[in-house]
C-alpha cells in the first residue's frame, strides 16, 4: 500500500509539471519601508509567470494595477494590503463611452487610501477635443490624485474603426488630448503605449511627456531602447489578494521617496 501510495504522488507531481496545469508565481508579502511607511517589494502571483533575464520588476519597490470592468468586485483595503501603491483605473473611450465600474473603482480606491488616477482609451476614429471633453465630463477634479493617463495603442479587434493614422497625425492628436486635460486638471497626463506602437508612431516624441510602457516579456531598457518611462506595466496575468482573476501589474520607475515625491 504504501508503494503505491508514492507511486501516485510521483504521478500527481509529473502530471503538475507538465503541460496540463499552468505554473503560478507565488505570493511574496511586502514590507513597510518605516521611512516612508509604504509597503514596498511585495512579489504578486501570476498565472503566466515570465523568467526574467537580467533586472525584473520585483526589484523595484513601488507596484500598482490598473483595473476596468473587468475587474467587477474589488475588495480595495485588502489590495492595498497586499502592497499596492497606485491604481490607474479604465474611465472613458472615444467620445460616449463611460466604463461602467468606473466610478465604483474611482470610489472604493478613495475610501482605501489608494492613490488613484482614471485613463482615456483612445479611438482613431473620433477627434482628440471630442474625445479630451467627454473624458472631462466624466473624472473629477482633484488635487490628491494622480495625472491621469492617455491610453494610445493600436486596437486590433475593434469592430467599428479600422483606422490607423500616421505618426505625425497621432503625435498631433495626442498633443491636443493632453493639453486639453493638462489645463483642465493642472497636470500633464501619462502616455500609456504598446511596444508596436511606440516603435510605428514615434510617440516618443512628444515633449514634456512621461510613459508608461507595456513590455511583458522582457525589461523596457532592452524592449524600448534608450526610452524613459515612468511606468512598465510588466504582466496582464497578475494575481492580487483582493481581486478575482487576473489583473495587470505595474511598477514605478524609482525609490519609495521618488514615489512619494511624485505622486504629489
Amino acid at each position: 500500500m504504501y508503494r503505491i501510495l508514492v507511486a501516485l504522488l510521483a504521478a500527481a507531481i509529473l502530471v503538475s509539471c507538465g503541460r496540463g496545469v499552468e505554473r503560478v508565481a507565488p505570493v511574496v508579502p511586502a514590507k513597510l519601508d518605516p521611512e516612508t511607511n509604504l509597503l514596498v517589494y511585495p512579489r504578486f502571483g501570476d498565472s503566466k509567470p515570465h523568467a526574467w533575464d537580467g533586472r525584473d520588476p520585483y526589484s523595484y519597490p513601488i507596484h500598482g494595477i490598473d483595473v476596468a470592468r473587468y475587474q467587477s468586485d474589488i475588495d480595495w483595503p485588502r489590495v492595498k494590503s497586499a502592497g499596492i501603491n497606485f491604481a490607474f483605473i479604465k474611465a472613458t473611450e472615444g467620445g460616449d463611452y463611460l466604463d461602467p465600474m468606473f466610478q465604483e473603482h474611482w470610489n472604493g480606491a478613495r475610501r482605501a487610501g489608494v492613490r488613484h488616477g482614471a485613463y482615456h482609451f483612445y479611438y482613431f476614429c473620433r477627434p482628440a477635443h471630442e474625445q479630451a471633453t467627454w473624458f472631462i465630463q466624466n473624472v473629477p477634479r482633484s488635487s490628491s490624485d494622480l495625472p491621469h493617463v492617455l491610453d494610445m495603442e493600436w486596437n486590433h479587434q475593434s469592430r467599428t474603426c479600422r483606422l490607423r493614422p500616421d505618426g505625425a497625425t497621432i503625435q498631433a492628436e495626442a498633443k491636443i488630448f493632453l493639453d486639453m486635460l493638462e489645463a483642465h486638471y493642472g497636470r500633464r497626463p501619462v502616455v500609456y503605449t504598446t511596444v508596436d506602437f511606440f516603435r510605428e508612431t514615434g510617440i516618443d516624441k512628444l515633449r514634456n511627456t512621461e510613459f508608461w510602457l507595456r513590455s511583458v516579456a522582457g525589461h523596457p531598457r532592452t524592449v524600448y531602447p534608450g526610452a524613459f518611462w515612468t511606468f512598465w506595466q510588466y504582466t496582464g496575468t497578475g494575481i492580487v489578494p483582493g481581486i478575482s482573476g487576473p489583473v495587470d501589474l505595474n511598477v514605478f520607475r524609482s525609490s519609495p521617496e521618488a514615489w512619494l515625491r511624485w505622486s504629489r
